[in-house]
């Protein structure tokens, strides 16, 4: 049976859907306001990772990722590149479908766009304006008011008064307390603006998310999903929205991975360290970056450095080196036998991919002995699951060894022997091995050949 660990309870628990055997996933997807970077990947590659094995367990999921296509960078980004909201959006989506593509994401089942949404947004609020959860600021906007909210803080662990303590001095007159958050925000000049009973305005930003997964989910479902970062406030005030407006629980599983590290430092554009899918499969077969993606566990920081895509790039070819020039037998996976079993075990475990991808090396070692048909069908349709293994092997593997290739990880082996770094000669050996590199180490200097 499947267990997943859920932020809400703090532990794993055993997966039951609301209704048997179908599964509602909504997961908080991009603001299209600029091309997604490495944290955007994780995301992506995680829950489609989640999404697969779901449908690989014989369970109908219907996978929903919303688009925010209208807030406050995404007005001003337009404003700056003197274009309009409907093209700078439109055109980071294709370029977030073409990311998604690349790195073997399916579709969603449904990409709802907050602008297609505005008037459930009105009728949330208004709804909550009636409940007492809401009211309207002097200066035209919409809070909710937390604190008549009874169980604010449950996701996240916070208490009011931790929040309270930590609140700096607010310059915000128009709220009756400083914890309270917009929902929706009167026009501006020059802003885009829709029809409501506080007068022209826009939506905030977490009404966005409870009006899109009630819309396509209903208003009590499964799973609900994003990074790390979105556990507070923004989940925590989609619960206080969509609790406070139907007056039942919203979501039964919360599931966030972890952050992205870069060089065991903090992703951000302020150091420099800020990195874009397109960026990184310039340098690395897209396949490359979604093995080292679900080679950590979701929920673990995933640091990113070349070293780590160097190997994850080896493990990789260990892998399509397992399937070169054996004929695949693509037979139904037999779930008893040993190593689907195994793989079975693993994703069961809370979605436990370094565990299952220690089983598909297993299985390649297996591949590498017997290079029987039936084994190679299996990793292939074990992999698959994952995502991976898509390629022609040959292809894979003559892309990843091209003469520049080689020779620049010659030249760095080179002066890692001089400065005698030899833990990193052997590394870049080992790599070049995996790759059917053979290297010969001569007076007049390193040769090498294909094995």
């Amino acid at each position: 049976m499947l267990k997943l660990y859920n932020t809400l309870s703090r532990e794993k628990e055993t997966f039951t859907p609301i209704e048997p055997g179908k599964v509602r996933m909504y997961v908080c997807g991009m603001t299209v306001y600029d091309y997604c970077h490495l944290g955007h990947a994780r995301v992506m590659v995680v829950f489609d990772m989640v999404t697969r094995w779901l449908r690989a367990s014989g369970l109908d999921v219907n996978y929903v990722r919303n688009i925010t296509d209208i807030d406050d960078k995404i007005i001003a980004r337009a404003a700056e590149n003197g274009e309009s909201i409907g093209s700078l959006t439109q055109r980071f989506i294709d370029a977030m479908d073409a990311d998604s593509a690349a790195l073997g994401v399916l579709r969603p089942d449904s990409e709802p766009r907050a602008t297609q949404h505005v008037d459930g947004m009105v009728n949330m609020i208004e709804r909550l304006i009636e409940r007492g959860l809401a009211y309207v600021g002097n200066n035209g906007d919409v809070f909710y008011s937390v604190r008549d909210f009874k169980s604010y803080g449950k996701l996240s662990g916070k208490s009011l008064e931790d929040l309270r303590a930590g609140e700096r001095v607010e310059v915000e007159t128009a709220k009756r307390d400083p914890l309270d958050f917009v929902l929706w925000k009167s026009a501006k000049p020059g802003e885009p603006a829709w029809e409501s009973p506080w007068g022209q305005g826009r939506p905030g930003w977490h009404i966005e998310c409870s009006v899109m997964s009630e819309h396509h989910l209903g208003d009590h479902f499964d799973i609900h999903g994003g990074g790390a970062d979105l556990q507070f406030p923004h989940h925590e005030n989609e619960i206080a929205q969509s609790e406070g407006a139907h007056g039942c629980d919203f979501v039964n599983y919360w599931m966030h991975n972890g952050f992205v590290r870069v060089d065991d430092e903090k992703m951000s554009k302020s150091l420099g360290n800020f990195f874009t899918i397109r960026e990184v499969v310039k340098k690395y077969d897209a396949e490359i970056l979604r093995f080292f993606i679900l080679r950590a566990h979701y929920r673990s920081p995933l640091n990113y450095s070349d070293k780590h895509l160097d190997d994850a790039k080896q493990g990789l070819t260990r892998l399509y080196t397992a399937l070169r020039g054996v004929t695949a037998d693509t037979s139904t996976i037999d779930w008893n036998s040993t190593y689907p079993a195994r793989f079975k075990a693993a994703m069961d475990d809370d979605f436990n991919t370094p565990e299952a991808f220690a089983v598909l090396f297993d299985l390649a070692n297996e591949v590498n002995r017997t290079q029987s048909a039936q084994d190679t069908g299996l990793l292939k349709s074990l992999a698959g699951i994952l995502g991976l293994l898509q390629q022609s092997p040959e292809v894979f593997l003559q892309r990843g060894d091209s003469s520049a290739d080689v020779d620049a990880l010659i030249a760095q082996r080179v002066a890692a022997k001089q400065s005698k770094n030899f833990a990193e000669a052997d590394r870049i050996r080992n790599l070049l091995s995996e790759q059917g590199i053979v290297l010969e180490d001569t007076p007049q200097g390193t040769t090498w050949r294909r094995a």
